[in-house]
């Protein structure tokens, strides 16, 4: 420990081991954006595009888990106070998310069932041991923030990883034998069930927050998109579990209820997007915050390619062609996004590994 202590005081404030110091828990929000934006696209029948987006996402994937690795043994006060952090917690759950959402291009895209297998166990390990850790410790802690300081659309990530879950389960349940189909079928409902249940009860503290105190323009941070992106994404889980319905009992019997809460998952998330787009108009054009590349923009990239995939899918499974359209428009969209998000990315880690380190002493 005493030599954690004295590599974290001697931290350079620039170079590329300040930026890996600084390495934001949500980054595996790349992964997420780049992975549903490959499906998308492989949906909508552009699978060169799709394929060329799988392979970086493996890329992207194995380098995030060598960085989180390498930030976790140089830096192990700051990686796992952010664990304990209202604002940076609930970011870790994008490992979960991200690792689904690779499962998932791994069985659609390339029909490799054992990885995709693996890659899902491997996220249902990680959703236990990361929801329970993050949530524990933000109870217990003694030094709360207020309200107003302490939550935004970040938090709505525990949604997103249970809903993900769901899919990557509802999607490899097709491809498993009886009793087993069952089984997957079933977590897949309870996951997204819960998914829901947990939306309701941080989305009316955000939206509580957002009405009831003062909201500068830099509180409206990307992750803001999520409160969007976690009713896609239970949409989409929603979709997968209405074609799965004819081999599982238990998700037949409760069909109506399973298409009108997918319905209203997909409302209230267009709901949501003309007020996030004119709270965005009001940060940048009229407030004049500049619109600089940060890691927590692909919390904003995500939310639009999930809305593309979960309206293509839903349309699908609920026999609604007249919203084909709207779903390829929001795939160019979220194309346009990621392309613009991953050059700024890029320039970013340029500047960083040009600077000259210089020692904390």
């Amino acid at each position: 420990m005493r030599e954690d202590r004295e590599a974290e005081r001697r931290r350079p404030s620039t170079g590329w081991l300040a930026g890996l110091a600084d390495l934001s828990p949500t980054y595996f929000g790349l992964v997420m954006a780049t992975g549903i934006v490959s499906l998308a696209a492989s949906m909508m029948g552009y699978p060169r595009l799709g394929y060329g987006l799988f392979y970086l996402n493996i890329v992207q994937y194995a380098a995030l888990w060598l960085l989180y690795a390498m930030r976790a043994w140089r830096f192990p006060r700051r990686f796992f106070g952010d664990m304990a952090a209202h604002l940076t917690g609930p970011g870790y759950l994008t490992t979960v998310a991200g690792t689904c959402i690779l499962s998932s291009q791994f069985m659609l895209q390339q029909e490799n069932l054992p990885v995709a297998y693996i890659l899902w166990l491997l996220a249902i390990a990680l959703w236990i041991g990361l929801t329970y850790a993050i949530f524990t410790a933000l109870i217990v802690t003694r030094e709360k923030p207020p309200l107003s300081r302490g939550i935004d659309g970040g938090w709505l990530l525990t949604v997103v990883a249970s809903q993900a879950l769901a899919v990557s389960g509802g999607l490899l349940a097709t491809h498993a034998a009886q009793p087993y189909r069952l089984e997957m079928n079933l977590l897949a409902l309870v996951m997204w069930l819960l998914g829901g249940m947990q939306y309701v009860w941080i989305t009316v503290l955000i939206f509580y927050r957002y009405t009831f105190f003062r909201f500068s323009p830099r509180d409206l941070v990307p992750p803001s998109w999520i409160n969007m992106g976690a009713t896609a994404i239970s949409t989409l889980a929603g979709s997968v579990l209405i074609q799965n319905a004819p081999d599982a009992p238990v998700l037949d019997s409760l069909l109506p209820f399973i298409k009108g809460f997918t319905l209203l998952s997909w409302a209230t998330g267009t709901w949501w997007i003309p007020l996030l787009l004119s709270l965005e108009a009001w940060r940048h054009v009229r407030e004049r915050v500049p619109l600089v590349y940060d890691a927590p923009y692909w919390g904003a990239v995500f939310p639009l390619g999930m809305y593309a995939a979960s309206t293509w899918e839903m349309q699908h499974a609920m026999e609604l062609d007249l919203l084909a359209g709207l779903a390829r428009i929001f795939l160019y969209i979220a194309l346009v996004a990621w392309t613009v998000t991953f050059a700024g990315m890029l320039r970013a880690v340029m500047r960083q590994l040009r600077e000259r380190p210089a020692t904390i002493r």
